[in-house]
């Protein structure tokens, strides 16, 4: 922990990473010990406890956005990485193509079905546990349970409407209404219940179904079907794309404006227009300002000044520092320990319940490290 003599202030000050017109700056931690001579920054956990917080900007089923202050870059980005590429999620991966006669092949069709995002009971997706592949050294692998496998049938055929002549007679050419099945789309997979699913994916809002019934998948005409049974499992996004969990999940660091000089008349204006609409303030010059020496407000009493807002919409496009009448007058950063993540669902998990899930993950991580590392040194 730093010593008294070091002010907040600067203690704040080393955090903001500068971003420049062409540059940025402090981009590295320093709040490490031996940095700084006669400061201890040794991490200390009740410290971390009483700083760090977590605040939510945006809490919805499948888009959520929160900031986790107080932590290091590391920290953050293995959250990010987990995201992406280790929860475990269900997706299609074996295709059995008993037939298909539409003009889209196997194994593109196979492809589109594989990466439709599915969802259904979250106790059951819970319950169901990852397969293990067949390999070199274990030909049988788990073999196809009702634990590790959830089953799909596709079967469509395209068949004339009933009052096919009728329409035609009357010019219609739309096919989804000459035709049966003109359009195949994801709502046209049936889930096939199998030994001990029927406790967990019971009833309609349970079954494992597509999040997006609409999808298409193929078109057809009269005489053409798909006759196909898809066998889903679960794995992860490091192995296929099809297995992330998320459609997003990303970070940035929150931005700092500081205006070092007041901002006046026209020039706010158009500093206002640098930024995204609500990130800066048009206020008009109050009586004790203009009355402060030094602020140099003197003689301006009544006139708009550009004042910060919210830096949280904030791009950091660095547009005010192409204008040579700001140049002196204001000062862009970062703050390297506030990030503010954006994580999107794909629809089968909630946005929040990913993110504790990442951290259950990190947490296992961190506990077979400890484990290996502590048998390591019993040797």
């Amino acid at each position: 922990m730093a010593p008294a003599h070091v002010s907040q202030t600067e203690l704040d000050n080393r955090k903001i990473v500068g971003v420049n017109a062409e540059t940025v700056t402090n981009v590295t931690s320093t709040d490490f010990p031996g940095h700084y001579p006669g400061e201890d920054h040794e991490w200390d956990l009740e410290e971390f406890r009483n700083t760090f917080r977590v605040e939510f900007h945006k809490h919805q089923p499948f888009d959520a956005s929160f900031s986790l202050i107080g932590i290091d870059a590391s920290i953050a980005n293995a959250f990010r990485r987990i995201l992406l590429a280790e929860i475990p999620t269900l997706a299609i991966e074996f295709v059995y193509v008993h037939n298909n006669t539409s003009i889209v092949q196997d194994e593109v069709l196979s492809h589109r079905l594989g990466l439709i995002p599915l969802t259904g009971s979250q106790e059951g997706l819970r319950w169901l546990q990852q397969y293990k592949k067949p390999t070199d050294e274990d030909r049988d692998g788990d073999g196809v349970q009702d634990v590790n496998t959830i089953v799909l049938k596709l079967k469509v055929e395209c068949t004339k409407a009933d009052n096919y002549d009728e329409l035609i007679k009357n010019g219609e050419d739309d096919p989804t209404l000459l035709y049966n099945h003109a359009h195949v789309y994801a709502k046209d997979l049936d889930f096939i219940v199998s030994g001990r699913q029927d406790t967990y994916f019971s009833g309609e809002a349970n079954r494992i179904r597509s999040v997006h019934p609409d999808i298409l998948l193929a078109k057809m005409r009269p005489g053409q079907c798909i006759d196909m049974e898809l066998h889903c499992i679960k794995g992860i996004g490091a192995d296929h794309a099809k297995f992330s969990p998320v459609a997003t999940a990303s970070y940035r660091l929150l931005p700092t404006i500081s205006i070092t000089k007041p901002i006046l008349g026209n020039d706010a204006k158009k500093f206002a227009r640098c930024f995204p609409k609500g990130v800066i303030g048009l206020d008009e010059v109050s009586r004790d300002d203009a009355k402060t020496k030094g602020s140099g407000y003197e003689g301006h009493e009544g006139e708009k000044k550009a004042v910060v807002k919210n830096t949280f919409k904030d791009t950091v496009s660095r547009e005010c520092l192409r204008h040579p009448e700001f140049e002196g007058k204001v000062k862009l950063g970062r703050v390297r320990d506030h990030f503010i993540f954006m994580v999107e669902s794909t629809g089968q998990y909630h946005s929040d319940d990913l993110f504790l899930k990442s951290v259950s993950i990190l947490k296992e991580k961190c506990t077979s490290l400890k484990r290996d590392w502590a048998n390591y040194l019993a040797r």
